[in-house]
């Protein structure tokens, strides 16, 4: 009888992408009161790609209008750390542009800190009640290069593809 392989370290890492978010907030896209006040969903999405090696998958947080940016390899399995301390996006929503600063976080457990950090966060009132809007992210730099001026719809992906 052949043994199951067991999981490689990129297939846990892959999990825990998957499954962190979803253990963090209660469900993936899924709304926590059908028809109550209470509503609350979580998009994720690959928005775009940065350069041919990296990824920005971003989550929105309905309830506390929070957008985490995780940047990762080119087959979304890595997370991979930057060196930017913030990342600025420029996003317009139904005529209306909003600047979104989405900062590093440090996290002790992986070692990550601000300038040497996969995850980025950032918390605005308009994003509890806009799931939907074009953005540019600014500039973040990985592994000494620099991308700007990326273009996106969320949650739609790379210049609403």
């Amino acid at each position: 009888m052949p043994f199951a392989r067991p999981f490689g370290v990129r297939q846990r890492r892959l999990l825990i992408l998957c499954l962190a978010p979803c253990l963090l907030w209660g469900g993936c896209g899924r709304k926590s009161t059908p028809g109550g006040a209470g509503e609350k969903t979580q998009i994720h999405k690959e928005v775009a790609p940065l350069g041919e090696d990296y990824n920005l998958e971003l989550v929105r947080d309905a309830d506390t209008g929070t957008l985490s940016g995780y940047v990762l390899d080119d087959e979304m399995e890595d997370f991979i750390r930057s060196t930017t301390a913030a990342v600025t996006i420029v996003a317009t929503a139904q005529g209306v542009a909003h600047t979104l600063v989405l900062a590093a976080v440090a996290n002790p457990a992986t070692g990550e800190t601000v300038g040497d950090s996969s995850l980025f966060q950032g918390q605005a009132d308009w994003l509890k009640t806009t799931a939907n809007f074009d953005g540019v992210v600014q500039r973040i730099a990985i592994r000494g290069t620099q991308f700007t001026d990326v273009k996106f719809n969320f949650p739609a992906g790379k210049a609403g593809e």
